[in-house]
């Protein structure tokens, strides 16, 4: 009879988002080595903050997500993937021009796609990111 592999230990961050408890998700979770962070948006303490702005949006949301990324000790550094989602193609420029400035002495591998809509119409921008460094799983031990 052959085992079943176990699952690979995880580590959680919760508390950015009312919508997080509502449809049971994580903001960030860290599994091996590697951190994914949900998908983020320029939503912080109960409101949706640049309304109209895809360029501030986009780097809003980076913040959020790079303090998800924060609680396992990690940076914009660490990051090897970002996803963009944009509810409308004339703001690609803009939100590509956020995601210059703050990776291109990192440059992640990353996806820009335009989508029909978000959460709430006001966000124009929702992030996602990944990101890898070698030992996390080691540090994080013990800390469920």
């Amino acid at each position: 009879m052959s085992e079943t592999p176990a699952a690979p230990r995880s580590h959680r961050v919760t508390g950015f988002s009312p919508w997080e408890e509502q449809f049971g998700f994580s903001r960030a979770v860290a599994v091996g080595d590697t951190v994914l962070v949900a998908g983020t948006t320029a939503f912080e303490n109960g409101m949706v903050h640049h309304e109209g702005d895809p360029y501030r949006q986009t780097l809003a949301a980076f913040e959020v997500a790079f303090k998800a990324l924060a609680e396992y000790g990690l940076s914009a550094a660490d990051v090897v993937r970002t996803r963009m989602y944009l509810t409308h193609v004339r703001d690609c420029d803009e939100a590509g021009r956020a995601h210059k400035q703050l990776f291109d002495t990192i440059r992640p591998v990353s996806t820009m796609v335009v989508v029909e809509g978000l959460i709430d119409s006001r966000m124009m921008v929702e992030i996602e990111i990944e990101a890898y460094r070698p030992g996390l799983a080691t540090s994080l031990e013990g800390k469920q």
